[in-house]
């Protein structure tokens, strides 16, 4: 019994503070649909807690109950009829507070659910997320063709306004789920979905793939980035311009090293040659976070270690290694680095 109540108590301070130091805390609602989830969360706590205790009480008292010692057992008789009638009162009570709860419950998840749906709008700012193994294409929509770009693995939205998330997989079943925005939305291959979310408060949030989907699945992170409008404004006007240009001997030896190698098979730099759309866009990298979906910092340091051996790194990456000389290697990370 004891061992049952420290386990509940350790998973509840885990879920309120295991995850807070990296922006992904469900008990911590940053937006309004992770605010009302929050809210039937700590309902169903308060419930289920409540009902924990009155039976741990129920079992205190049987244990602790005063009896005979000793002695001859008594016969079996039948219950006295007045003792009778308070045992029926007490389970037809008892039966009763359930079923109540249990419909209290149902429309409190009714209700919250109802909420989630009901915050979508016309005028909503349209993005698409993609979900590859493993890593998240985000894809910025627009009436104006030329005003679309595509980044990867972070997603940035302006506070206080909805956005509408279109959620489509590539390959396998993923789940799109930032814990402190919003809750989970699967994501079936051939099945697009949708996914309506608002930020109220500015801040990076991390979010994560939830549903298995191979060998990477742990590793297949993104960020979220809530900011004011005029630095999604700001953000937006950065990310629709062409890849920066080289500027010194090195970048321009590291361009041809990005496009006459095998980066341009797979990855797009727009302005350039490179325009293959199997893995991540690369046009503006250096202004990323993170690199490898969350998993590594967005240093020259660790660029250059997951440029020439990403299965080191991410075992059963699609990303194959580069064998670089370290002389191309560090002029294609002059290059890159300038890709902001």
């Amino acid at each position: 019994m004891r061992k049952g109540l420290l386990l509940a108590v350790t998973a509840t301070c885990l879920l309120a503070s295991g995850c807070a130091d990296n922006g992904q805390n469900a008990l911590d609602p940053a937006g309004v649909q992770a605010d009302r989830i929050s809210s039937l969360w700590w309902l169903y706590f308060g419930v289920t807690a409540a009902v924990y205790g009155a039976v741990l009480v129920v079992i205190l008292a049987g244990c602790f109950r005063p009896g005979r010692a000793g002695g001859p057992a008594e016969p079996i008789t039948s219950t006295p009829p007045d003792r009778s009638a308070w045992l029926t009162l007490i389970v037809t009570a008892a039966v009763s507070l359930t079923v109540v709860l249990l419909f209290v419950l149902l429309g409190a998840e009714f209700s919250t659910g109802r909420s989630l749906h009901s915050l979508g709008g016309p005028e909503c700012r349209v993005i698409k997320v993609t979900g590859h193994q493993w890593w998240w294409e985000v894809r910025y929509l627009d009436p104006d063709p030329t005003k679309i770009f595509t980044t990867a693995n972070e997603i940035h939205l302006p506070v206080g306004q909805t956005v509408k998330f279109e959620l489509e997989s590539s390959d396998v079943i993923h789940s799109f789920w930032v814990p402190s925005l919003s809750g989970k939305k699967d994501m079936i291959p051939g099945r697009p979905t949708q996914l309506f979310v608002r930020a109220d408060r500015t801040g990076t949030y991390w979010g994560q793939c939830a549903e298995f989907c191979g060998h990477q699945h742990a590793t297949m992170r993104f960020s979220v980035v809530a900011e004011s409008e005029e630095d999604f404004n700001r953000w937006l006007g950065q990310q629709r311009q062409p890849g920066r240009e080289p500027q010194t001997a090195a970048q321009k030896r590291g361009q041809e090293v990005f496009l006459h190698r095998t980066c341009v098979m797979c990855h797009q730099v727009a302005g350039t040659i490179a325009q293959s759309r199997v893995g991540p866009d690369l046009t503006h990298v250096a202004g990323r976070l993170r690199l490898a979906s969350g998993t590594l910092p967005n240093t020259r340091g660790h660029l250059g270690g997951w440029v020439m051996d990403p299965q080191h790194i991410r075992p059963g990456v699609r990303m194959p290694p580069n064998p670089l000389s370290p002389a191309e290697l560090q002029d294609l990370l002059d290059y890159l680095e300038s890709l902001k």
